[in-house]
């Protein structure tokens, strides 16, 4: 499989920070072309490795949800869930593995195994490790038009990475791009 890293970022690089956020403009029609997007993705992918902290946001809100038309309660629901946890003892939601130390070799031995994507969303410190550890194959970034000026990157100061090809770019009817980036 191939380790996909997506997420969701303003034009400065922030993807993360505590007490505010940032969401796509406009209504439901202007977001529609977004959700199919993220659909497809998700057709995609054969496995999803989360940190614990996301992992127990997700748990607590998806599987409550009825009549949902994106299709990420299905997906999440079925989805075969890895979760990065030295704490979690019961994880609580069908089809999850924990995963303890050592991590490195725990994703290697996933991305060895027959499939198309292994998604990572959210989980900053996570992603940060893989990102270190040289294992992402793609970014997925999709980049808010708002700037915040503060906040965790996905990219952290003094991080060299050099080895990126751009595959792809979309603008959405929000103003929102999607920028996938490849491991060349």
């Amino acid at each position: 499989m191939r380790l996909v890293i997506t997420q969701n970022s303003t034009l400065d690089g922030v993807i993360e920070m505590s007490g505010d956020w940032f969401s796509p403009a406009g209504n439901d029609a202007e977001t529609a072309d977004i959700r199919a997007e993220l659909q497809s993705m998700m057709r995609r992918e054969q496995a999803i490795l989360l940190g614990r902290v996301t992992f127990e946001s997700l748990r607590s809100y998806w599987p409550k949800q009825t009549g949902d038309t994106t299709g990420i309660t299905d997906h999440l629901n079925v989805v075969r869930k890895y979760v990065v946890t030295k704490t979690l003892r019961e994880p609580s939601w069908d089809n999850t593995t924990l995963v303890s130390d050592p991590l490195l070799d725990a994703v290697r031995q996933l991305k060895a195994t027959a499939g198309e994507d292994l998604g990572v969303t959210g989980s900053i410190s996570l992603c940060h490790a893989l990102i270190d550890a040289d294992l992402v194959d793609e970014y997925r970034l999709f980049v808010y038009p708002v700037v915040l000026g503060r906040g965790r990157r996905l990219f952290r100061d003094g991080l060299h990475v050099d080895r990126l090809a751009l595959t792809a770019t979309r603008r959405f009817e929000s103003g929102i791009a999607l920028l996938t980036y490849e491991r060349r």
